[in-house]
């Protein structure tokens, strides 16, 4: 008999974050496994028909354009309920006390199904659940997220532990933190199964990475000229950074360590940074945009879904001084793309990497420029980093992780 599968996805709605890229992944290959005999999604309380379609369409859309809130789920309007109460901590108190109790009574006659809770938190429920930690920054580095967020998963993780049967981290360093943090947790309870890049992270021609950047260029909200100007993208002429605008990406300290590169440096290879404007970031955008005037950064607030892979497939160097990462997808999509990694020395990091990437200090300027400036000139390093993140891109594999999260369910099967 095959598994009964009740889905959280209340990741699943645009703009995807990391966490939404591993609910998409899974999600997709669940619906047609043949060991799944039934998938039902659940999110804020309500059930869903699947938002796979109306979720793919979307990430071709800016996240506030018509066409994207033309089909956004319902639940949506819940989420952005949520998201406005965030800031207010005695809306989240009473949110903890009374969400779980509300879901719960909604999902109750499925004590055969399995729960799977992709976004940490799990409801009351009858039957067997699986919940999927990422990481635990707001244990180790509060000042990482707003207040009101450290309240919430303060609040809301250690019940919903007690809900869970089985926890899946992202990676090892994050499975060695949970047991450190949660000490009673017995470790065959606690399972490590690696990300992966999506198939269409790859390297590609010049001929077909230019029309992406143009496209890219031309993207409403990314250009600052005017229309007729020529694309500044050059493939294989740029250095790269994605992720969300926050203070755990470390943004600042890349903009400190750039800006002290020799001019010449700067000018032919400037720096592109993708990514959404996230918490406490108002004073990083405003250097954004002062180095935009100097001419050696560009800044791509929306890049689609699919003129991401071009864009780092045309990137001469990946960046990525996170602070601290549960796992950090960035890293293997760039090593996947056949392009040199920078990243750092800490949490996840250097395990994702796996000896294929230049890692630094994220907490010392003159690191992080320093290894700038030699993985720009040193074309050895540079061949050699190709060939070594290549290999070790093909170590992850969406396939192998949703393989090992069915088996995770098959040891809960009633």
């Amino acid at each position: 008999m095959g598994i009964d599968l009740i889905f959280a996805a209340d990741a699943l709605h645009p703009p995807l974050t990391g966490i939404g890229r591993y609910s998409l992944e899974l999600a997709r290959r669940l619906e047609h496994s043949d060991r799944v005999a039934r998938m039902r999604y659940f999110a804020m309380g309500q059930w869903l028909p699947s938002p796979i379609a109306s979720l793919e369409r979307n990430l071709e859309q800016p996240p506030d354009s018509a066409a994207d809130l033309s089909t956004r789920p319902a639940s949506d309007t819940l989420q952005r309920w949520r998201r406005q109460l965030s800031g207010n901590r005695v809306a989240v108190r009473a949110y903890h006390a009374l969400s779980p109790w509300l879901f719960g009574w909604r999902l109750r006659g499925n004590r055969n199904a399995i729960f799977h809770a992709p976004n940490y938190f799990v409801p009351p429920f009858d039957g067997r659940t699986v919940s999927t930690v990422h990481d635990l920054s707001h244990i180790r580095h509060p000042e990482f997220h707003p207040r009101a967020r450290v309240d919430y998963m303060n609040l809301a993780l250690p019940p919903s532990l007690r809900r869970t049967d089985h926890v899946i981290t992202v990676s090892q360093a994050t499975r060695q933190e949970f047991l450190t943090l949660f000490p009673h947790w017995e470790e065959d309870r606690v399972t490590a199964i690696l990300l992966a890049a999506d198939a269409a992270f790859h390297p590609r021609s010049t001929e077909s990475i230019a029309p992406a950047l143009h496209m890219l260029h031309q993207t409403p909200g990314n250009r600052r000229t005017p229309d007729a100007s020529p694309c500044p993208l050059v493939p294989g002429r740029y250095s790269l950074f994605v992720g969300t605008i926050e203070p755990r990406k470390n943004i600042d300290r890349l903009l400190t360590a750039y800006s002290q590169l020799p001019q010449t440096l700067r000018r032919e290879y400037p720096l592109v940074i993708a990514g959404s404007q996230g918490w406490q970031s108002e004073s990083t955008h405003r250097r954004i945009a002062q180095a935009q005037d100097e001419g050696w950064l560009h800044y791509l607030r929306f890049v689609p879904q699919t003129l991401l892979p071009h864009l780092y497939a045309g990137a001469a160097l990946f960046i990525y001084p996170s602070l601290y990462e549960g796992f950090g997808l960035p890293i293997v999509e760039a090593m996947a793309s056949g392009v040199p990694v920078i990243t750092s020395a800490t949490s996840s990091m250097p395990e994702v990497a796996g000896g294929a990437a230049r890692l630094v200090n994220p907490l010392q300027t003159e690191d992080i420029r320093h290894a700038i400036v030699q993985c720009l000139e040193d074309t050895g390093w540079r061949s050699h980093a190709i060939q070594a993140g290549l290999q070790r891109a093909s170590q992850f594999s969406w396939d192998t992780c949703v393989a090992q999260t069915i088996g995770t369910y098959q040891k809960l099967s009633p």
